[in-house]
Order: structure tokens, then sequence, then C-alpha cells
């Protein structure tokens, strides 16, 4: 087993690589940024390393700096996380190269995948389903009008090498795909540095299901159950949660079966996730594979009882899978929401700045995976998520109540959160029924907020934080003005003030 790793990360995601490393008795080794200097990761690591100004790409995207850190502190390997160099197969070839070991699949494995059009070109080799559509990125417009003719309208652009929503359009008509084509190029180009977009038959209202799948360099490929990551805006996934409210044993074991092909056609190693879109008639389609560990990974892990950061490391040290798939049990119900910093109430545009007060979240069934504490600057210069909440119950019923009661208990002052979001979900009639697809949270939006319990029992918090602050207000009038005075005369003993008090009253009054 390694004795000393690198985390090419930073937020919460290094936070929980660096706990799975001392739980396994590793030395961690961080980089950070100008503005991450005082961020949680480089607090809670055993060595941390500058490696640049602000933007991503003179610092975690630096793979020079990253690799000369690993040098300078004699890292054996390398963990990266999720976003940044997670999925770049230069990096992971880099690693190679400079003989530290890249905790993640082969640069051949990751380029394979990494792009969606020669990932599509490989599994229709295989024999795996996907959606309709070209196997390699258009070469003009006319082409892909003639494509969307014959595949039928409505069609989705997407980039080859892209994720998160970059590069992607929905086109609903033959007049809107040249301008369409030329909009997803665009953004593509300048989100990745490749502007190849390909097309595919855009499913209306499908749900968006993805499985687990472990590989170790023994030839043994699992997969741990499927996960709902249907709720997303603007393409980006907001709240996950693991089983699906659709998926029976028996079409888990066949969408188990087809990941498992997935990653073994791509000679895959380390943890990936397989994606699927889900029609009505539960018909599933590969659409792509991520070489990575998930944001959702710790709803997988609730609901199968392992680490998947603890394999990861001991996959990469060459061990074998310490099980096999006949000893994967799926139990309980795991649900987990993305903390952002942005406002709800201005089109969910970031929200960096000073977190004044922070009130987290305990209790049975509950688990945080966070980046932030009370003090913190939250910076502007990165993706904006914070926090990851889960609640977890033996059934989906008591997952939901968990972690609804759990969003009332999370308190953050200072900058906006999307906690409110999340509330808002988990009392929807269609969320608890499980009708879901990826057009549900736009349709939540459209709807006004409910003025029934949801919405009283914020305005019952709302008038509760203003008792609080007058009551400290007149505590804070009534409290001797100086040690060794009582009711402000002078001479007089008196007892000395609580700094204690005085903090929590000055909070409460800003």
């Amino acid at each position: 087993m390694f004795k000393k790793i690198l985390i090419a990360n930073r937020g919460e995601i290094a936070v929980r690589i660096i706990r799975a490393c001392r739980e396994m008795g590793i030395a961690t080794v961080v980089v950070y940024s100008d503005v991450d200097r005082a961020a949680l990761h480089v607090r809670k690591s055993d060595e941390a390393y500058p490696i640049g100004p602000a933007p991503a790409a003179e610092s975690y995207l630096r793979m020079d700096k990253i690799l000369d850190v690993a040098k300078r502190s004699g890292a054996e390997a390398i963990h990266p996380g999720y976003g940044f160099l997670s999925e770049n197969a230069k990096f992971a070839q880099a690693c190679a190269d400079a003989g530290v070991k890249f905790i993640g699949p082969s640069p051949h494995s990751m380029n394979l995948m990494g792009s969606k059009t020669s990932a599509r070109r490989e599994m229709e080799k295989a024999g795996v389903p996907f959606v309709p559509g070209t196997s390699r990125g258009l070469a003009s417009a006319e082409e892909g009008e003639q494509v969307a003719e014959r595949i039928g309208y409505p069609v989705m652009l997407k980039a080859a090498a892209g994720g998160g929503g970059k590069g992607m359009r929905l086109v609903h008509t033959r007049q809107e795909l040249r301008s369409a084509l030329e909009s997803a190029q665009s953004e593509a180009q300048r989100s990745f540095g490749d502007s190849e977009v390909y097309i595919e038959k855009a499913i209306v209202n499908p749900r968006h299901i993805e499985m687990q799948v472990l590989a170790d360099e023994h030839g043994n490929t699992v997969w741990l159950g499927e996960r709902e990551c249907s709720i997303q805006r603007r393409h980006q996934k907001v709240l996950e949660e693991a089983p699906s409210p659709i998926v029976d044993p028996d079409m888990r074991r066949r969408m188990g079966e087809v990941a498992v092909r997935v990653a073994q056609a791509a000679s895959y190693t380390n943890a990936g996730t397989i994606e699927f879109l889900v029609d009505e008639q539960k018909n599933f389609y590969f659409l792509e594979m991520n070489t990575r560990l998930q944001v959702e990974h710790p709803v997988t892990e609730l609901t199968t009882g392992l680490d998947l950061v603890h394999l990861q490391l001991r996959i990469a040290a060459g061990e074998k899978l310490p099980f096999a798939q006949s000893d994967v049990q799926i139990r309980g119900h795991a649900i987990e929401c993305r903390i952002y910093a942005e406002d709800p109430d201005n089109n969910y545009f970031p929200s960096p700045g000073k977190i004044t007060v922070l009130l987290q979240p305990a209790g049975p069934g509950i688990r945080r995976d966070s980046g932030m504490y009370e003090g913190w600057n939250v910076p502007m210069d990165y993706d904006p998520l914070l926090a990851k909440l889960i609640g977890y119950g033996t059934d989906r019923q008591q997952a939901i109540m968990r972690l609804d009661r759990a969003l009332y208990e999370y308190f953050v002052a200072g900058i906006k959160t999307n906690i409110s979001l999340f509330r808002r979900i988990l009392r929807d009639d269609d969320f608890r029924a499980g009708k879901l697809d990826t057009g549900y949270l736009d349709r939540l939006l459209a709807k006004a907020a409910p003025a029934g319990a949801s919405a009283a029992r914020d305005s019952q918090s709302t008038k509760l934080e203003r008792i609080a602050a007058i009551a400290s207000g007149m505590f804070a009038v009534l409290e001797p003005s100086a040690p060794g005075s009582k009711n402000g005369s002078a001479g007089e003993a008196g007892p000395v003030p609580s700094n204690w008090k005085q903090k929590g009253r000055a909070e409460a009054l800003r």
C-alpha cells in the first residue's frame, strides 16, 4: 500500500480523500491556489504546497506544478478527485512517465471513453444499446440536417469531449439547427479545446440513471447498483438517490451487466460510472462513461456498505477486489443534496463571500461531506459546490424524512445557498411519488412556491430568528458594560461578561 499520496484537487472531495487516507494510515499531500491558502483541505492534510494564482488554468490545471510537488514531497501516487485533471488522459500519462501512480484508469481507457464519439463507436462494436445518432463529429450543418431528418426531431447536439452541459443544445426544428451547431461548437472549443460536436435523438423527458462499476487490474469487474440522477438544472445534477424509484431487481441486473460489458470493452480499471438514458417504457440506452469517482458516490457507499475511495486506493496499489458480484447487496435508500453557494432568488447566481455563521445538521442517518467552515471565504473562482448532505434510511420514505429534518437544521449565514430548493423538492408530491425525469426541476421551478406546511415552517424559522435577535439585543443592553461594574456603575463588583455570549449576540444582531 502507498505510504503517501498527493490529492490534486480542493474542497469537499479533497477532504473526503484525506479522511480515507487517514483511515488507511496513508500520509496526504495537497496543493492549493493563492485564494485557497486557508481552505479546509489545506488545514486537514499532512503537507500542503502552493501552486499558483486563483485561476484554475494557473494552478489546479498545471500538470507540471502538480508533478513537481509530487516529486518534492515524495508522493507515490496522485488521486485526482473529480473535475480539474481527473479525466485528462495526458495527465494520467504524465504521471506514468514520472513514475507516479495515477489513481484511476489507464490513459488508453480514458482516451477511449473520454470522447463520446469514440465511446459510441466502441459500444457499437460491443453490441451495447445507445441512443440513435452519429458516432463521429458533424462535418457540416448540412450533414446535421440530413441526420436529424433521418432520426427525427427533436435532436440533441453534444460536445464529443464535454460534460456538465457544456457544448450541448436541444434542437426542435430544421431552422434552429445551423445556429445551434455553431453555438455548440464554439462553446465546446472554449470549454474543452475541442470543437467536435455530434448529434443524437433527443429522448423526451427521459430519466438519467447511472451504474457504478469497479474493476481491478486482474480482470475482475463488478457493478454496485444504480443512482437516479434525473433532477438536474442546465444539465447539471442537483440531487441524486440510490436506488432509483423505478428500477426493479431484473432491470438492475440487466443494466449492471451492460455496464460491466462497457467497462470490459474499454479495458477499464478503478472506479467508473456508466450513464444511461431511460425512456417511459423503461428501455435504457448507453449515454457515456465517466472515468473517475462521481460527486454522488456517497449514496452508493451507504446502500452497499462499501468505501469507494478505500477501494480505489487498493486497486491502484495492485490489490484484487475483495469481493465478487454475488457478494454485493443493496440495502436501504440514500438521497444526496448538493449544497451550492448560489442565490435561489437571483436565478441561482454564484454567491461567494465569508461564511459568518455555520450550523450543520447531524443525527441518525445523516452524512455530511463538506469543504467549508465558519469564517472561511468562499472564492468565486471555482465550482460553487460547498458540501453534500446525504440522508439514509431503511426505505425511501425514511430517507426523505431524515433529510428533510436535517435541511431545517442547516444554517449558513454570510452567503446565499440553495438549501431552500431542497426543502421544496423533498416536500413536492411528484418527488415523493418518484415521478421524475430530466425536466422535473424546470417544471417545479416554473410553479409558484407552495404556501403550505413548508412555507409556514420557513416563516416560523424566520420568526424565531427575529425573536432571538431581539432577545440578544435586550441582553446586550442589560449586560454589565465592563468588568468590575454593575449596571454600568463603576467600582461595584460584577460578573465578567462571557466572550461566547458576546460573539453569539453580535452575530445575531448583524
